[in-house]
């Protein structure tokens, strides 16, 4: 049997292997909006957390415009919780995902 002469070099082809058939592995691209939608449906608690605080933080934000001192307070206050819950809903997301059993 004549041998025949090796394949030159491609550095962007993998090496080939006599008797070895690679699998393709098909990667489809995930949107910015999809890996969004995706973890949002994961862990429900953070947008929701984060809207609350956006929402705090403007109304607070009118208040002290407005010269309404004390509300402006209240609010920053609340900001604050918000704020906290937030992080917390994270945390619990990472927790759960961690101890989620592998597909």
């Amino acid at each position: 049997m004549a041998q025949s002469a090796p394949p030159p070099f491609d550095p962007n082809r993998p090496p080939l292997i006599e008797g070895f058939t690679p699998t393709v592995l098909q990667h489809h691209e995930e949107t910015v909006g999809g890996k969004f939608l995706r973890k949002a449906r994961e862990n429900p608690l953070v947008p929701l957390g984060c809207l609350g605080t956006a929402g705090v933080l403007g109304y607070g934000l009118i208040c002290f415009k407005r010269g309404n001192i004390r509300q402006s307070q209240i609010m920053m206050r609340a900001r604050i919780l918000a704020q906290g819950f937030t992080v917390a809903a994270l945390v619990v997301g990472v927790v759960i995902t961690a101890l989620k059993p592998q597909k």
